[in-house]
């Protein structure tokens, strides 16, 4: 059975969770600067995959829905500014961990919300087979938007879409110097 579009983004949710906690439980530097660019990744694509195929169902499926993702995109502009200036932060800044802690404290409200009123609206207004349709999609525009945070970017389509075009050539290129926490490499988009 297909996944609900519900399923995949507390998943990913959970995910960044993990990553956000991995980089405070991190021992080394080095641990650090891998788990960060691993937050950084999920978190920069989640947020456009979400206002690129998430919120526009909201303004076409749901009353009061262009308020809503109005809102939501209010709050991903402020967490992309945070993410912004954590990315390039080195572990050695005193700023570091206040910097991630500040910027999660404003990201989980966001989900809290998001997983207890918002998509669950959204699933109500959808068939399964619509949901697994947006899930699909929501997995497929993760695979071409940018990897890092551009909050002076368009958030809404269809000059989010072109800029986060041009962008994510950029990023991904940028992404086989970082460091991450697999012995693999880099992530690969296709498999997320």
């Amino acid at each position: 059975m297909a996944s609900r579009i519900i399923d995949v983004i507390k998943s990913d949710h959970r995910e960044i969770e993990d990553y956000y906690n991995k980089i405070l439980n991190s021992t080394t530097d080095k641990e650090k600067i891998q788990w960060q660019n691993q937050f950084t990744w999920e978190l920069a694509r989640h947020s456009l995959g979400e206002e690129l195929v998430v919120y526009p169902q909201f303004e076409k499926k749901l009353p009061g829905g262009l308020d809503m993702a109005d809102k939501d995109r209010k709050e991903h502009q402020s967490v992309k500014e945070q993410l912004k200036k954590f990315q390039n932060m080195k572990p050695s800044d005193p700023e570091f961990e206040p910097t991630v802690k500040a910027l999660m404290q404003d990201l989980s409200e966001h989900i809290e919300e998001e997983e207890s009123q918002d998509l669950p609206k959204l699933e109500d207004a959808l068939t399964t087979e619509e949901s697994e349709k947006l899930a699909k999609s929501f997995g497929r525009t993760k695979m071409f938007v940018p990897s890092r945070a551009h909050p002076s970017a368009p958030d809404k389509p269809p000059f989010e879409t072109a800029i986060g075009l041009m962008t994510a050539p950029i990023d991904h290129l940028a992404d086989l110097f970082r460091k991450w926490p697999h012995t693999s490499g880099m992530p690969n988009p296709s498999t997320k």
